[in-house]
């Protein structure tokens, strides 16, 4: 392939340490929530949304896009959820195929609950070994990886939601 754009060496480097550092990360606080407040890192970051929306309060959809996740994939943690009591679903009157997800008094609970720890976990494996130059670039260079994704991976949500639509008509035709 005469067009591939391979990675020079340096590249390879900065790639590989790079997946490996934000693997470990993710594993770390994936554990560390886990273990400390029995919860998965996905159900700390939706009971996060939910803490900061208004009134506590996101259509399934918007939570899904604010989670950049699929709406199977979000509906599914959302059960788990409120059967642990900490999310409600309500009807949106204003449209028949749409819910709310709510936080509840004992979800916004164990979000505190979970909460120092977990910051504390992201202070020290994150945080802690960079210096403040470093915390700058770091927040430049993730601003940049996001700007170039982000079409990309809202193409790919829309495709998925399609996809995921086409399925429902078939199920009910």
């Amino acid at each position: 392939m005469s067009g591939t754009r391979w990675l020079s060496d340096g590249e390879q480097r900065v790639w590989r340490e790079f997946n490996a550092a934000t693997r470990m990360l993710s594993a770390h606080l994936e554990a560390q929530l886990q273990h400390d407040s029995g919860m998965p890192h996905t159900y700390y970051e939706v009971l996060v949304a939910l803490s900061e929306a208004p009134g506590r309060r996101l259509r399934m959809s918007e939570l899904a896009d604010a989670r950049q996740a699929s709406r199977s994939r979000l509906s599914h943690a959302v059960a788990r959820l409120e059967a642990n009591g900490w999310v409600r679903r309500e009807a949106c009157p204003t449209d028949k195929r749409g819910a709310w997800a709510v936080l509840t008094d004992a979800g916004f609970a164990a979000l505190e609950a979970a909460a120092p720890g977990h910051v504390e976990a992201v202070r020290e494996s994150l945080f802690d070994p960079l210096t403040p130059e470093q915390v700058t670039a770091l927040g430049e260079i993730s601003a940049a990886i996001r700007r170039q994704l982000t079409p990309k991976c809202a193409a790919a949500a829309a495709a998925e939601a399609a996809k995921e639509h086409e399925g429902e008509l078939t199920k009910s035709g």
